[in-house]
């Protein structure tokens, strides 16, 4: 089934493509309808992108097809570029004041930090950085690191739901429930949340959340979500302000003519996430999950012989399911990764806390093969003295 899977990908042979988290993969059949969109929208640009003939039914089935995977009502989400652009949406919509405050997690993404932090330094409100220790044993643990920071000034709590650089699943339904008890805005990042965890955005009812539809969803670059609670809904202002703002001829909320209708862009990529759901149903995907997280699995339990060192989680699916960030030994990251990449392996290396980690992803594509030769780069170079010191992996 993997070999197969293997082939419905564009992806080099010679590849061993481990890194599906930073930028996914598209499949060919979704690269297809992709392309055959792009073509569509070239026969007739006006008809296909005019709000009052095709653009807006095409819009809403695509939206209907997403919330329905996501558990979500159609209405209550609009398709947005990427992650990131959906987060600065909100970011600078809340109306937030000196004294206020922001609370995040020192595992976010780089990107989103850096959005509240600009809006931050805008307003005079305080970006408060809650620091979650490594290795994480339980829940509660984590949700304490976070909640002890929250106080009487907090005015949003942001958590990633997948946490980019540790690759740990946060407990953000225990967050969500405690924001919305004490009247704080819970924003969630789920960057790598669709088509990775079984969402069912109703029964979470964060205030707002936000994730791409190019990492484990498949779809191409260029489709990512933003949903919001109706009641949130009117807070968020658009990034860029075009016709769809007060609208001559509005749509089903302010909410989606605002987000949907931009400006000139292409819109084929939202346009093929329908195509990106069908493809996982066709190939039974919740069992493809079952087997990458069993490959991933291994690849823990490896690693931590070669190295010496513990995972950074339990061995738990609720803590970890198609990526996970494992500890190195002391090294320079960027020497290592390019090591990795002389011998065809492409997996990020970096360094995090002032330590350094590997971060592996794997997708139905992968298979036993690249495990293995993962695993066999990796021990030769923890051997190699010029990149890891005199530190010496244990058993390798």
């Amino acid at each position: 089934m993997s070999d197969d899977l293997r082939q419905l990908f564009l992806l080099r042979e010679d590849l061993v493509f481990l890194n599906h988290g930073s930028f996914g993969a598209c499949p060919r059949p979704v690269l297809d309808r992709y392309q055959e969109l792009q073509r569509e929208l070239e026969e007739n640009p006006v008809a296909f992108l005019d709000p009052q003939r095709e653009f807006t039914g095409r819009m809403r089935a695509a939206r209907q097809t997403l919330a329905s995977f996501l558990g979500a009502r159609r209405d209550d989400l609009v398709m947005v570029p990427n992650a990131t652009f959906g987060l600065n949406v909100v970011a600078r919509s809340f109306d937030l004041h000196r004294g206020d405050e922001v609370v995040i997690t020192d595992h976010a993404y780089g990107a989103v930090e850096r959005t509240w932090r600009s809006v931050c330094e805008r307003t005079g409100a305080r970006l408060v950085r809650a620091e979650v220790d490594l290795p994480v044993e339980s829940e509660d643990q984590v949700v304490e690191d976070v909640w002890s920071l929250v106080n009487d000034r907090t005015r949003v709590l942001c958590v990633d739901h997948v946490t980019s650089p540790t690759a740990l699943v946060m407990p953000v339904r225990e967050l969500v429930r405690r924001a919305r008890r004490a009247g704080i805005y819970s924003v969630i990042d789920g960057a790598h949340g669709p088509g990775q965890l079984d969402l069912d955005l109703d029964a979470l009812k964060p205030d707002v959340y936000v994730g791409n539809g190019h990492k484990w969803l498949m779809a191409p670059r260029g489709a990512a979500l933003l949903w919001a609670r109706p009641e949130v809904q009117p807070v968020l202002e658009p990034l860029v302000v075009s016709w769809g703002w007060r609208s001559d001829t509005p749509g089903p909320s302010r909410f989606v003519d605002e987000q949907e209708w931009t400006g000139t862009r292409d819109p084929a990529a939202m346009l093929a996430v329908p195509a990106a759901i069908d493809f996982r149903r066709a190939h039974d995907w919740p069992r493809v999950i079952r087997r990458c997280h069993g490959y991933l699995r291994e690849v823990r339990t490896e690693m931590a012989r070669l190295t010496g060192l513990g995972p950074i989680c339990p061995d738990d699916p609720g803590w970890f399911v198609q990526m996970a960030t494992l500890p190195l030994p002391p090294c320079d990251p960027v020497a290592v990764k390019r090591a990795l990449e002389a011998q065809g392996v492409e997996v990020p290396v970096f360094r995090w806390r002032d330590r350094p980690y590997v971060r592996v992803s794997v997708q139905g594509y992968n298979v036993r093969a690249d495990i293995e030769r993962f695993l066999e780069v990796m021990a030769a170079l923890l051997r190699d003295a010029t990149l890891f010191g005199r530190q010496r992996p244990a058993r390798c």
